[in-house]
């Protein structure tokens, strides 16, 4: 395995057994066996508890006769096996918690957490992000799987051809219209994200309503027919007026947030002048190789780092150490 495919959410292998999604009989088969985990969601968060040793968190699962099944909104989402034991997702969103607090709900980064009365008292539904690092390579996956492929279903309810409400079909991996026979496949988000240097320089940059200090390598959607290499060289030059000329792959992570699949790479830097655009930023700057190494050991007095488990945090991390291959 290269060492990019260590980025938090990729690298697992996990067996995804496509071949089984369209055989319904043992797809219901393999939900009822005890051994068998189906991995909650609920409103985008996923289902964690702490190791009592405190050293890390772990996903947590439920089988198909647990109390959270009666919130299901759809069929479960078959994600693979993780070694002989069958792995589901399940949206669980209708459950309306006593204590809801839509403010803190909505926020870039939701440190609130929530548990369902017939769960253990130490598991509670929280946010990805705060946990992504925690988790083991699998884990990581399968709850990355879950949360994009869910997302997916609950925004395309309906068949984009012709209106009509679709039905969940291939064991979740498709939506099937009834009225005009359009079968409809979960969506995944190309973007790119730069390292973009000048010599000894990386360019770095920041968007609204961000941590405060908080910078982070200049990302964008791919466009239709546009090469990666181009939507590096476009998002850029519109967010920061620089001439990029050469460029070059180095990792991709998927990103369930809700559903981008994040193509790191690296570009030269042909100018140096930096014009941000308002509209897409709130400030770029050039950050030298020393200053960003200050930056991850929290010594740097303006800037924090992107947050780790992101890509954009492995890339430079890994920029820093000389190990980019």
């Amino acid at each position: 395995m290269k060492h990019a495919e260590t980025v938090t959410f990729g690298g697992s292998g996990l067996n995804r057994a496509a071949e089984l999604r369209g055989q319904t009989e043992k797809i219901a088969a393999l939900l009822l066996k005890n051994d068998t985990r189906i991995f909650p969601i609920w409103r985008g968060r996923v289902l964690l508890s702490v190791l009592s040793a405190g050293t890390r968190q772990v996903a947590n699962w439920i089988t198909s006769g647990h109390p959270l099944m009666e919130f299901a909104g759809d069929a479960p989402v078959f994600l693979g096996f993780d070694g002989d034991c069958a792995c589901f997702a399940i949206d669980v969103s209708s459950w309306q918690p006593d204590a809801f607090d839509a403010e803190a709900f909505g926020q870039f980064f939701d440190t609130t957490e929530y548990r369902h009365a017939s769960l253990p008292e130490g598991q509670r539904f929280i946010e990805l992000r705060a946990a992504m690092t925690a988790l083991t390579a699998r884990e990581a996956e399968l709850l990355a799987t879950a949360k994009s492929v869910l997302s997916w279903h609950e925004s395309h309810g309906f068949c984009a051809r012709c209106g009509s409400a679709s039905v969940i079909g291939q064991s979740g991996w498709q939506r099937d219209c009834p009225s005009c026979k359009t079968p409809h496949f979960p969506r995944t988000d190309p973007v790119v994200i730069m390292l973009i240097t000048h010599g000894n320089d990386v360019l770095v940059g920041r968007s609204p309503g961000w941590p405060e200090g908080m910078y982070s390598l200049l990302a964008g959607f791919v466009e239709p027919g546009e090469t990666m290499e181009a939507a590096v060289r476009r998002e850029v030059k519109e967010e920061a007026g620089l001439e990029v000329g050469s460029v070059s792959y180095l990792a991709s992570q998927p990103w369930p947030f809700p559903s981008s699949l994040m193509f790191g790479c690296a570009g030269e830097a042909l100018t140096r002048e930096i014009t941000i655009d308002p509209t897409e930023i709130e400030d770029a700057r050039w950050v030298s190789r020393e200053e960003m190494a200050r930056a991850f050991a929290g010594e740097h007095p303006e800037i924090l780092p992107a947050r780790i488990g992101a890509i954009a945090h492995f890339i430079l991390f890994n920029w820093l150490s000389d190990r980019l291959k």
